[in-house]
């Protein structure tokens, strides 16, 4: 199957309740009457009972590191490992660069210790970029995604001396996705990533005044004339060079690790210049438990960062399941209040979520690769086709061990029984009478009789608790209705074997 499963289950129905609701479909108009048919016949997309034939379903794999940073396997073994176990897309988010940089008052950019670890920029990224198109022709059924994970800023506290130094918010990551070009990735601002004249302007520092001191003994040397005059002049020369180094840090962030936290500007400042190039960001991990411990001598302390969601802006989604507990993607949580600031108006772009593997070694930390997809409606298997399911939110997020079938969200749909115009995930329509919500989970090549819970949201508020065994069909009318207000439904599902679903949002607007 190659992890591809036909995203039909709108045709598993039609029939049926074409025959239940004749009597009602005569009393229609006969150009609805004419438009049904249509539908029913030719499956050309309308309405409740084809829209969905339009898509198929691809399991893709997102957070991938190779060996070019901290990952144990090469590209071409993943990719093998990969083809295997059925998944045909891999986002591959190397760490765009892994370095520590402390100096030392007031000669902080002299007298400096570094530590950096391999990473997109020690292989740079031209190579990298041709690493990932080397393994495209060698796999010719794989898309390869090339993209990075960026941590763009962390602060340091307390002092080395009395070993209390901590590095902080290190582990803040974004994946970024969709950046084609080497010029992208070297010019991503976060610290110490490239020159920058606003951090030049910027970061002259308090040091850079201790320079004035020689600098006017200079003069005053060369002022008195004879040959004191040339210890004056080679007193300059040795300390303007040395002022520039320490002063001028051509970076291209214009912040440093050395004022404390910086808000969500620095991260914002990296959405943006991805933006601006066409890419994608997601926020990763953002409840993780693992920011805490040491790094030689060092600590380093990222707690749980939720509320970045709500901070950041124009960010394409963030990780609803990964290897950490999650409770952002709760009811009434901060994902759907940041829905809901969509729905009113005071966010430009909604939020998807997306699973995401942070994956670096097959049986690591008791995950396989595999565990953790993200599951795309595209119309090709083509890589135009996943960006723009990834982009639009035509996708799902799941949870459950590769060693055991998938369950799979046939269908999450909602539609207007009166016009028969339908959305999925990531969409909106307008209708006119009351939501028509239709759910379909099976097990992927199974006839399992699995029971499963289901939980649907409405606009950020549980609102049906529905559990029954797969396939599992769900049939709903909400009567709820609100003249011009924009909804949006979402749903969850679990069994006892651990598999997950988190699905992205469909908004709904009433027309009257």
């Amino acid at each position: 199957m190659r992890g591809t499963i036909s995203y039909r289950a709108a045709f598993g129905f039609v029939p049926v309740g074409f025959i239940n609701q004749k009597p009602r479909l005569w009393m229609l108009k006969k150009r609805k009457i004419a438009l049904a048919s249509m539908a029913l016949f030719m499956g050309v997309g309308y309405g409740r009972f084809g829209l969905a034939a339009d898509y198929t379903q691809v399991a893709a794999l997102m957070d991938l590191r190779t060996r070019v940073s901290d990952g144990v396997h090469s590209l071409e073994e993943i990719a093998r490992m990969a083809g295997q176990r059925g998944f045909d897309v891999l986002f591959i988010n190397d760490h765009d660069r892994v370095a520590l940089e402390y100096g030392i008052w007031p000669l902080r950019n002299i007298l400096k210790k570094k530590a950096e670890r391999p990473s997109i920029h020690t292989l740079g990224a031209e190579n990298y970029l041709k690493m990932i198109e080397s393994a495209s022709k060698e796999f010719p059924e794989t898309i390869f995604m090339p993209g990075a994970e960026a941590a763009p800023f962390y602060y340091w506290e307390g002092n080395y001396l009395k070993k209390s130094l901590t590095v902080c918010d290190w582990e803040r990551h974004l994946i970024i996705v969709g950046l084609d070009k080497a010029e992208d990735y070297r010019n991503l601002p976060a610290l110490y990533s490239g020159y920058s004249i606003k951090k030049a302007v910027r970061s002259v520092s308090p040091g850079f005044l201790l320079f004035l001191i020689p600098l006017a003994l200079g003069f005053v040397m060369i002022k008195r004339g004879g040959k004191t005059r040339y210890f004056g002049l080679a007193l300059i020369a040795a300390t303007i060079p040395i002022a520039v180094l320490e002063s001028l840090a051509f970076r291209s962030s214009k912040y440093d690790p050395y004022h404390g936290k910086q808000g969500i500007e620095p991260y914002q400042r990296v959405i943006d210049y991805v933006n601006s190039r066409g890419g994608m960001v997601f926020w990763n991990h953002p409840e993780t438990l693992s920011g805490a411990g040491n790094l030689g001598p060092v600590q380093k302390r990222t707690p749980p960062y939720p509320e970045v969601l709500a901070e950041s802006k124009n960010y394409t989604g963030f990780a609803a399941l990964y290897g950490d507990t999650t409770t952002i993607t709760e009811p009434g949580n901060i994902w759907d209040q940041v829905l809901t600031e969509y729905c009113s108006g005071r966010r430009e772009k909604p939020v998807w979520g997306i699973s995401s593997a942070d994956f670096h070694e097959d049986g690591g930390a008791g995950d396989k690769l595999g565990n953790y997809p993200t599951v795309l409606l595209v119309k090709n298997k083509t890589k135009a086709s996943v960006l723009d399911a990834l982009r639009q939110g035509r996708m799902y997020a799941y949870r459950g061990s590769v060693d055991i079938p998938r369950l799979v969200l046939e269908d999450f749909s909602v539609s207007d029984p009166e016009t028969w115009h339908k959305g999925i995930m990531g969409e909106e329509i307008v209708v006119n009478g009351r939501p028509a919500i239709d759910i379909l989970i099976t097990v992927a090549g199974s006839a399992e009789k699995n029971p499963v819970t289901v939980r649907l949201i409405r606009s950020g508020a549980l609102w049906k608790t529905l559990s029954g065994e797969t396939p599992l069909r769900i049939n709903l009318k909400d009567e709820m209705r609100d003249s011009g207000q924009k909804i949006f439904y979402r749903l969850d599902a679990e069994d006892r074997r651990g598999r997950k679903i988190v699905s992205n949002p469909v908004f709904i607007r009433f027309r009257f």
